[in-house]
Order: structure tokens, then C-alpha cells, then sequence
């Protein structure tokens, strides 16, 4: 028995997510099947966390376990050669039979992108979320700031959180500002349902006046969803890397 770890990136525009769901037409469905048609084996895959419809990926990694003997350095050319255009292995490797994308995985990644143009870039227009409006970005840069550490994040998970716990630890989070456009980077040891996009729907009400970059900590120890902001639209979050300890 080998175990087999691929990184990924993928467009999620027109998928219903990377983990399989009843309706099919997930990454993770797109994958098995192109894998079967390789190794003849009906393995599972195992992602490193689920990304929801709509939302990309960078460098997703998943693993399985299977008996045939293809090299690896084979197999991410094998992989992409049955795979559509907008989902491509970047790289394959083989390692302990111990390993598990989601156990193993030490800290987490997403980039949310927002088009602060006037008008929307057209040829980005699936990979960022477009607020023309100004916005105060030194206050959400502040009110970020204030998430850093290991809290409870009822408040920006959604209601239908299946989790037991909600803490999790986040490490860094920041916003870097370019010519018409602003990333917001969030890394930590997990992430809730709907957890990055809820942080920047509050962080976009900071920058609308709507709410003030103190505000971010009183939200974040409600433990209350209702006192965070809305959750942002999908398109523009893109899970953007996975660290592991070796």
C-alpha cells in the first residue's frame, strides 16, 4: 500500500465545491474519477479542508492510498492529462502511510481579493469581489489586527457550523494594498464554515464607516454571529496555501 500526496490548484467558478455532495460536480468527484481511469481502483481522496461553491483554490492538497505502482513522477502528468483545464495537479510526492491532509495539516492560508476599481477588471472579474465605493483601509487594516491569537470564533462562523469546538488560533492576518485592489490574508490552524468570507464582510462594514476597527474585538468575544457582518461573496476567496511539519 502507497500513500499518495498531490497539491492542486483549481477555478471553482462553475464546481459546488472541492468535497463531494449528493448533486456530484465537485473537485473531488472531477479527481476520482480521472484517477480511477489511471489506477483502476475506487479510492477516496482526502482533501485538506472543503472549500464551498464558487471559492478557488491555490494549492489544495489531498492524499490517497492505492496498490498500483506508477511512479510518482508520473502521476501528476497522468492526473492533468484527464483533467478539464480549470483544475491542474501542480505536484505529486509519496509519503508515510501516517500522513492525512486535514490531520497532518499545520497551518492554513486563504487570500480574499477585493476590486476596489470603479469599474470591475473584466478579465478578474471571477477572482475578486468588486467594491467601487472608498473605503477606509488603515481601519481595517487595524480591526484585522485584532484577530491574531487563539479565540473563540462563534462569531464569524456560520449557523450551520457542525463543529464542537469553535476556538481556533490564528497567526497572521493582514491586508496588502495595490493599484486598485486590496488582498486580505488570513493564516491559521483551521478555519469554520464560511469563516474567512464573514470576517471580510465585517471588515468591509469597518471600511464603510459602518462599524470602527475597535469594534472588531468587542464582535469577536460576543461569540455571536449576529454581531458580525455579512458573509462576502465566495468568488473572491481562494484557498491560498497548506503547511505541514516536514
Amino acid at each position: 500500500m502507497r500513500n499518495i500526496r498531490m497539491v492542486v490548484s483549481y477555478d471553482g467558478t462553475g464546481y459546488y465545491g472541492f468535497q463531494t455532495q449528493p448533486g456530484g460536480n465537485t473537485i473531488q468527484d472531477i479527481i476520482e474519477k480521472a484517477n480511477k481511469a489511471i489506477t483502476g481502483e475506487d479510492e477516496r481522496i482526502i482533501g485538506s479542508g472543503r472549500t464551498d461553491a464558487g471559492v478557488h483554490a491555490r494549492g489544495q492538497v489531498f492524499n490517497f492510498y492505492t496498490h498500483t505502482r506508477i511512479p510518482v513522477e508520473r502521476w501528476a502528468l497522468a492526473l492533468n492529462s484527464r483533467l478539464p483545464k480549470d483544475i491542474v495537479v501542480l505536484h505529486a510526492d509519496e509519503v508515510s502511510l501516517e500522513f492525512h491532509s486535514r490531520r497532518s495539516a499545520k497551518k492554513k492560508t486563504y487570500r480574499y481579493t477585493i476590486d476596489t476599481n470603479k469599474f470591475p477588471d473584466v478579465f478578474e472579474r471571477s477572482y475578486r469581489f468588486h467594491h467601487p465605493t472608498p473605503l477606509d483601509v488603515k481601519a481595517m487594516k487595524a480591526a484585522i489586527a485584532e484577530l491574531i491569537g487563539e479565540y473563540d470564533f462563534t462569531s464569524f462562523a456560520s449557523r450551520h457550523s457542525t463543529k464542537s469546538s469553535h476556538v481556533r488560533k490564528i497567526y497572521d492576518a493582514f491586508i496588502d494594498e495595490g493599484e486598485g485592489k486590496l488582498d486580505i490574508y488570513v493564516t491559521g490552524n483551521g478555519f469554520l464554515f464560511n469563516m474567512v468570507r464573514i470576517i471580510v464582510g465585517t471588515l468591509l462594514w469597518v471600511g464603510q464607516g459602518k462599524r470602527n476597527a475597535a469594534d472588531m474585538a468587542r464582535i469577536l468575544h460576543a461569540r455571536d454571529r449576529s454581531a458580525a457582518g455579512p458573509t462576502a461573496m465566495a468568488h473572491g476567496l481562494m484557498l491560498w496555501d497548506i503547511e505541514y511539519s516536514e
